[in-house]
């Protein structure tokens, strides 16, 4: 599978899983947690590569897309994904809770999503 499939793979199951929580159907998100899990263990197996086409989605238009991406590039792309999810944490509601939590696990060192 091609690197931008798996790049619209994340994309469409972070914004499913998004969508299925607002709608109160967390059997459904979860569903497509795994999903975008899936895509994003796929991009890292192809190591930088696989990061580089990930980071492409710091720059998205959903802010969802944006901090899920920077969540799981946090160690890769530092600088960058900080600036995504601290833009993000300015915002109220799930998306930039989710956000403060990732910059929170980061700053206490148990942030564990693309470990080395």
């Amino acid at each position: 599978m091609k690197l931008q499939d798996l790049v619209e793979q994340f994309v469409e199951n972070v914004v499913a899983q998004n969508e299925a929580i607002f709608r109160g159907d967390a059997k459904t998100g979860n569903k497509h947690a795994r999903k975008y899990g899936a895509a994003v263990d796929k991009l890292l197996a192809h190591g930088n590569a696989g990061r580089d086409a990930l980071a492409v989605l710091l720059k998205h238009e959903r802010m969802d897309v944006r901090v899920m991406a920077a969540a799981h590039l946090l160690r890769y792309r530092t600088a960058e994904a900080k600036a995504a999810l601290e833009e993000a944490a300015k915002g109220q509601g799930l998306v930039p809770f989710g956000a403060q939590q990732a910059l929170k696990r980061w700053e206490e060192g148990t942030w564990a999503l693309d470990p080395e």
